[in-house]
């Protein structure tokens, strides 16, 4: 019995150190790097976490949309509109705000694409996607004058008397948000409201014979999702200092996606793992061949898609899994 729990521990202990290791990584990486590595870091956490997102709806609850971009952008536009219209930039109003505006848009989106299944449900997102990044095409109160988008957009004010964001504090203030995200997300798709929407995902009927309001449990998937990525939305907005039509629109919207399907579909930290490889092979490839790069990350999806099916941090997961089960366990 000793040595069944020690051994367990000792699992738990294994399991949880790349979390760990992660997170000291992240804390400390910054020290090192100029601004522009400082801010590749930041945009890399926002997209890591839109990606998470993401995957709640597609990886854990089966539900493939083309609309995800919305959310995102509305956590943005929310910032902005704040911002140019009525020169708020405090982050404790700004927030708030772009997160129940995405959770507003991702509750509408549910109410209309969840009437349907399988690739109509793709469609649908897809085409309500559109529907917003339209409105913010044609609507000049959705614009800065003269523009197509709104620009001016200040890091946030955090409210604190003689304190005043710059690249390096920002960061962690994302990485503060990222980190809470992650534990959130965590506790969800770990819940039996995580399983349950993995059951929903693997064999709908039988949830539904076995007694599960499936309509709910994908509802209240998607409406989650949507607020998450709105803190990316918002984050982002702040990161970029400019949000436009396009952060509604379909391309937005394949990021997430990609980020996704390369870590690893319904794994926790695999969107993280994509968004990464995503990320800096696109920052690299941009700056040695320009005119390349999406040539190559469309390559390195496809290879992907062919030799890591499950993804790359499922993969990588693995390896970890070889290394603590070889030097790990306490054998009784």
């Amino acid at each position: 019995m000793v040595v069944a729990n020690r051994r367990t521990d000792k699992n738990s202990i294994m399991t949880t150190v790349p979390y760990l290791a992660g997170a000291l990584i992240l804390a400390i990486i910054p020290l090192f790097l100029s601004r522009y590595g400082q801010g590749l870091m930041t945009r890399f956490l926002i997209f890591a976490l839109f990606a998470m997102s993401y995957n709640v709806v597609f990886g854990y609850a089966g539900l493939l949309s083309l609309g995800h971009a919305a959310f995102f952008g509305a956590g943005g536009y929310a910032v902005a509109l704040l911002k140019l219209h009525y020169n708020v930039d405090l982050f404790w109003i700004t927030a708030p705000f772009g997160l129940l505006l995405a959770t507003f848009v991702a509750a509408l989106f549910g109410i209309v694409a969840l009437r349907v299944t399988g690739i109509y449900f793709l469609l649908v997102t897809f085409a309500l996607g559109q529907m917003l990044y339209s409105l913010a095409w044609n609507v000049k109160w959705l614009s800065s004058k003269g523009m197509q988008g709104i620009t001016g957009i200040n890091l946030p004010d955090l409210g604190i008397p003689g304190f005043s964001l710059d690249t390096t504090s920002f960061y962690y203030m994302v990485l503060i948000c990222f980190i809470i995200s992650c534990i959130l997300l965590y506790r969800l798709v770990r819940s039996p409201f995580g399983l349950a929407l993995v059951g929903i995902r693997e064999d709908e009927s039988r949830m539904e014979a076995v007694g599960y309001n499936v309509w709910l449990y994908k509802y209240t998937a998607l409406v989650i999702s949507g607020a998450f990525a709105g803190i990316a939305g918002v984050l982002f907005a702040y990161y970029n200092f400019f949000v436009s039509p396009n952060h509604l629109g379909i391309a937005t919207s394949f990021l997430p996606m990609v980020m996704a399907i390369m870590g690893g579909l319904g794994t926790f930290l695999g969107p993280v793992i994509g968004a990464a490889v995503f990320i800096f092979v696109e920052t690299f490839a941009s700056i040695f061949l320009p005119q390349r790069w999406p040539l190559i990350l469309g390559g390195l999806f496809v290879l992907t898609i062919m030799f890591a099916r499950e993804g790359i941090g499922v993969y990588l997961w693995k390896i970890w899994e070889k290394v603590s089960h070889r030097y790990g366990i306490v054998e009784g």
